[in-house]
């Protein structure tokens, strides 16, 4: 019997849910993966005190921060949210940091990037954000690095715009190995290209 592989998504007030919406469904229902249902999402929050996030969903915490490790992790999600730019959660860049030093990947999207940003983790690698500009706010060196993509994959660093969720779930996708090529392919033909034929190709994957 296959083991789970746990993905780790950071909850807090305002987090986008939207953003995260494909990866979390697509990783947990187990449909067409290599290991057929391999991966189970967590969710992390500073406290057990339930979250709102900015769809109004309230989400209670599977674990605390401090409960967490990188060794128990196939990855770290960071959502966007309005109150990264704020630098409300250190806590939670720490906790990234030491999943990199670690060597186990981190995935951020939207709001999130501009808090590695802030905190100089993406300032020595290629990386993307929802524009150039919105991450030199942060005040970060790595202007060089931004690479105008919807969603970048540079070794353990995942990162995405905010406006798109489909391309930041197949680059996590591609990060984690969770699905053949072909099948990846096709599964994005459905979902970002809103190709039909993609369905029928995992219908008989």
């Amino acid at each position: 019997m296959t083991s789970l592989r746990t993905v780790h998504i950071v909850a807090f007030d305002t987090m986008a849910d939207w953003e995260i919406g494909h990866l979390t469904a697509h990783l947990s229902n187990g449909r067409h993966q290599r290991g057929s249902g391999e991966f189970r999402i967590a969710t992390v929050g500073l406290s057990a005190d339930p979250v709102r996030t900015m769809g109004g969903l309230q989400v209670v915490p599977d674990l605390t921060l401090d409960q967490l490790i990188p060794a128990a992790s196939a990855m770290l999600v960071l959502p966007g949210g309005d109150t990264w730019e704020s630098g409300a959660h250190p806590a939670y860049v720490e906790k990234a940091v030491g999943f990199l030093d670690a060597g186990v990947p981190v995935a951020a999207i939207c709001g999130a990037t501009f808090a590695l940003a802030a905190a100089g983790l993406l300032d020595a690698r290629p990386h993307t954000s929802n524009d150039p500009g919105y991450l030199a706010a942060s005040g970060y060196a790595g202007t060089g690095h931004y690479v105008d993509q919807p969603a970048v994959v540079d070794g353990d660093l995942v990162t995405a715009s905010g406006v798109a969720p489909v391309h930041f779930a197949r680059a996590v996708f591609e990060r984690l190995d969770a699905y053949e090529p072909h099948v990846l392919a096709s599964w994005f033909k459905l979902y970002a290209d809103r190709d039909p034929a993609g369905f029928f190709e995992l219908m008989s994957a």
